[in-house]
């Protein structure tokens, strides 16, 4: 019988330095907030894959999330998972490891922290 493992042994999490580092040589950064979360703000050339919806009953799962990331990604790209804080990312990063991706790490402190360490954002333009 398979143990079970928890994400947060399954998971690398680097800090915020480390995946701004990592973005930079390369790795492609996923954002798995909401479509509502990511217009407000987030990082240059991320790419955006909901892990959950808010819905009326709470918070739901995307049911198509592997689907998605694997239309925009292969699984031996080098990505680094965001989401608000670190705790959706974390276990998004642990689905695409148990689904066969190679290189996923989490970013400890998601986009708050990218934010909080004046690292540049894309945010919407203002209407005049």
């Amino acid at each position: 019988m398979a143990t079970s493992v928890s994400p947060e042994e399954l998971v690398i999490t680097v800090d915020v330095n480390t995946a701004k580092d990592l973005v930079s040589s390369g790795h492609l950064y996923l954002d798995v907030r909401t479509h509502e979360e990511f217009d407000k703000g987030h990082l240059e050339n991320s790419i955006v894959v909901p892990y959950l919806f808010i819905t009326p009953q709470g918070r739901e799962k995307n049911p198509q999330f592997l689907e998605q990331v694997l239309s925009v990604c292969k699984m031996e790209d080098n990505i680094i998972v965001g989401c608000r804080s670190g705790v959706r990312s974390l276990e998004a990063s642990a689905e695409l490891l148990n689904a066969g991706f190679k290189s996923i790490k989490n970013m400890e402190g998601g986009y708050i922290a990218w934010v909080a360490n004046g690292f540049s954002v894309k945010q919407p333009q203002e209407s005049v």
